[in-house]
């Protein structure tokens, strides 16, 4: 009997000190964690205020490969969710959702997963630093609320180490990801770039001559196209065929004094629908390009100055979470010797996965 109690009396020490200490653990946590980029602060909240990139840089995933996500809502900006399902006990089932976007200052994520606690929130704000503030300071935090709940007091002793430290991964994560984005500011003040979308673009058929290496001169470059399109309206009219929209180029390699490139124009039958055979003249071949999505903007401006609209719109193409391919191409909407002054008028092209 004797026994007994002194069992029950060490019992209830134990579970006296249990409740005190409790009592005495915070009844939240707040973390902070920060990281710094060179990349233009545009690229950095335009990453983040999605989750089209989230499984390229958040740990989350790297803890089940076969982990399943769906987004729903908006693309980007408050509304944005994700939901994901995993097979692991330990993870189970949870959701992340933007609940507040300040452009380019401050973006907070609500989390729903099955560690203790409750209002778990991460945010992430922005500033920009370095010399001349070329870079931008991310910092991210994260908050937890325990309440009156002791074992999620307890478990608040390990967030540090655990959410801690997958912040850290993150953020790690998170800069080699912008790292690989072209460093253009495509929304900056007074861009002659109109706004990026994503579109479908049907099947087309088209002839298509190959320019090869040509001098980076707009002479040579405005020569040379000339002379191409020239072969392709010979084969259009032997054929009886009609052109369908401007001219357009499809970019290789802009190299420093040489620029690779094709000329090629969509055509149709007179009628309407496309040949299925060309009778081709001279350098020009037919191709029949598949359907497909490309990233678009519109240009305003010189020629020359294409190959930094290019860059941009594969930028905001990776900040949005797509993922480019092929050639870029530009349809020359003003003409091709318009396009050598800045009444030049494109529609710049990249097709994505």
């Amino acid at each position: 009997m004797t026994r007994l109690l002194e069992i029950l009396i060490s019992l209830a020490i134990v579970f006296a000190l249990f409740l005190i200490v409790g009592v005495m653990l915070p009844s939240s946590r707040h973390l902070v964690e920060k990281v710094e980029t060179n990349r233009k602060l545009t690229i950095v909240f335009d990453t983040l205020n999605s989750f089209r990139r989230f499984k390229d840089w958040n740990p989350l995933v790297l803890r089940d490969p076969r982990m399943q996500l769906s987004l729903s809502g908006p693309v980007e900006g408050v509304g944005a969710k994700l939901d994901y399902t995993s097979q692991e006990e330990r993870l189970g089932s949870g959701s992340y959702e933007i609940v507040e976007s300040v452009p380019k200052q401050k973006i907070a994520i609500n989390i729903n997963n099955i560690e203790r606690g409750e209002n778990k929130r991460t945010s992430f704000g922005f500033k920009p630093t370095g010399r001349n503030n070329r870079n931008v300071e991310i910092t991210q935090t994260y908050d937890v609320d325990y309440g009156w709940n002791l074992l999620g007091r307890y478990a608040g002793l390990y967030v540090t180490r655990h959410v801690g430290d997958d912040m850290k991964m993150g953020l790690a994560r998170l800069v080699g990801v912008l790292t690989a984005v072209p460093n253009i500011d495509y929304a900056a003040p007074g861009s002659k770039m109109g706004t990026p979308k994503v579109v479908d673009r049907p099947a087309e058929a088209m002839l298509v001559v190959s320019a090869g290496q040509v001098d980076r001169g707009n002479a040579q470059i405005q020569a040379s196209i000339t002379s191409n399109a020239e072969w392709i309206k010979r084969t259009l009219e032997a054929n009886g065929l009609d052109a369908v929209g401007p001219l357009r180029i499809i970019t290789t390699d802009m190299g420093r004094e040489k620029y690779t490139f094709d000329v090629a124009q969509v055509l149709t039958k007179k009628g309407g629908g496309a040949p299925a055979n060309v009778a081709v003249q001279g350098p020009v071949k037919f191709v029949q390009a598949p359907a497909g999505k490309a990233a678009v903007a519109s240009y305003s401006g010189y020629m020359a100055e294409l190959e930094n609209t290019r860059n941009a719109l594969r930028a905001w193409a990776a900040t949005h979470g797509y993922e480019i391919k092929d050639r870029a191409y530009e349809d020359y909407k003003s003409g091709v010797a318009n396009a050598f002054t800045e009444n030049g008028q494109f529609d710049v092209y990249w097709p994505v996965k």
